[in-house]
């Protein structure tokens, strides 16, 4: 992501606009001179690498933009590293050492740098001049550029317009977001975010009006960090993902900025999945395991009238929300939810079956592995009567239809 200082975006009536980046042949040439100067400057100084991308921003009025993308090549592409054979602490901790047992002299510093060489001297011999060199090499400027990987430059633009994006949400204290059909996969994703940056979220709604997922920002709940608000930008890049998807975030205005000119108590961030961001995370696999790939593949081979559907809806539910592996349609439009339950932790069995109770669904098959120790998880099938079915080895699709197949007719 961009610091703050580095963001660019206008303010409209209230609205905050990012700024948006092409590929134009001016933006790649900046991507390409940017690029030359980090390759340069292998195994060269932090410090020279920075003199040499300012020198390129001379005469720009884009230097925000040449920062960034700076930024980005740095902390993506590029590793940093002391370059020498000890650690600099270390280094440092026999220096001062032994000039403490000393008066301060200058005439005396090359012999304690040369002593404390010899004492540290390993495999390798080490001079008076390499501990010099290494007293501070772990300070920012003094880091060696070890490596740069050329990152695509399209793709390099695509990064820096989602930052711009995603810093929108460092001050935002409320965010919402409509969630429509989606696979399965995509709402996991999404969810398994939310638990990664510890985002407290509320979801509510149905199929037919779109799920809303609802989080509290940081100025609400901690008084203003922006501690929350950054978790909030580390999310973003998942909700990509989702194929369906509108978000609303209310922001505390910024007043620190010297180039925002805005008198409105509050700011207005609209992003949606029609905006053409592109995440750079990871997209999810289509089935979470090889139980449930194994189970569509013996379905398909069945030539049933019921459909296998991998698009399933949140279930919202007090506490969480439950997202069904699968639903089964038949050519009346009946549908049954499949929930697959395989080799899991107690506490998340206990937390599933829990959730699924809540719910008060009676739709839903719950799928177990013969291998799960309900009872040690204190978990108690009474309550699902026939909706729950074990399984051994693999989930036989056939047992799985007969099941929806009554569910169906009892509803």
């Amino acid at each position: 992501m961009l610091p703050t200082e580095l963001l660019m975006f206008r303010v409209n009536a209230g609205l905050v606009q990012p700024r948006r980046v092409k590929a134009t042949p001016g933006n790649l040439a900046l991507v390409a001179a940017l690029t030359e100067v980090f390759e340069s400057n292998l195994g060269n100084k932090r410090f020279q690498l920075e003199d040499d991308l300012k020198a390129l921003e001379v005469g720009r009025s884009d230097y925000r933009m040449v920062r960034g993308l700076a930024h980005l090549l740095a902390n993506d592409c590029a590793e940093f590293g002391t370059g020498g054979l000890l650690e600099p602490a270390v280094v440092r901790a026999k220096v001062f050492g032994l000039a403490q047992a000393h008066p301060p002299s200058r005439s005396r510093r090359q012999a304690i740098l040369e002593q404390a060489a010899r004492e540290l001297s390993g495999d390798v011999p080490l001079s008076g001049e390499q501990a010099l060199e290494l007293l501070y090499a772990d300070l920012p400027g003094e880091q060696t550029l070890s490596s740069f990987a050329p990152p695509d430059p399209a793709g390099l633009l695509q990064r820096f317009e989602l930052a711009q994006a995603q810093g929108m949400l460092y001050r935002a204290y409320n965010l919402v977001i409509t969630a429509h059909r989606n696979d399965p996969a995509r709402y996991k994703q999404l969810l398994k975010y939310t638990k990664l940056f510890g985002l407290m979220l509320t979801v509510e709604g149905d199929a037919e009006t779109g799920f809303t997922l609802t989080m509290d920002g940081p100025t609400s709940l901690f008084g203003g960090t922006t501690r929350y608000g950054l978790a909030l930008a580390k999310f973003l890049p998942a909700l990509l993902h989702v194929t369906k998807w509108d978000l609303s975030a209310a922001l505390k205005p910024r007043r620190d900025l010297p180039w925002v000119d805005s008198q409105d108590e509050e700011w207005s961030f609209q992003l949606s999945s029609d905006d053409g961001y592109v995440s750079h995370y990871a997209a999810p696999k289509e089935h979470d395991s090889a139980l449930e790939s194994g189970f569509a593949e013996r379905f398909e081979k069945l030539h049933s009238p019921w459909t296998l559907e991998r698009e399933v809806d949140l279930v919202p539910v007090p506490g969480g929300v439950i997202i069904p592996d699968f639903r089964l349609v038949d050519q009346g439009g009946r549908s049954v939810l499949l929930e697959i339950v395989g080799y899991w932790r107690p506490e998340y069995l206990k937390k599933k079956f829990e959730l699924l109770r809540k719910s008060g669904r009676s739709d839903v098959i719950v799928a177990v592995s013969e291998r799960l120790n309900l009872e040690k998880a204190g978990v108690k099938t009474a309550d699902f009567g026939e909706r729950v079915m074990f399984f051994k080895g693999v989930l036989n699709p056939k047992k799985v239809l007969e099941l929806a197949e009554g569910l169906a007719r009892a509803s």
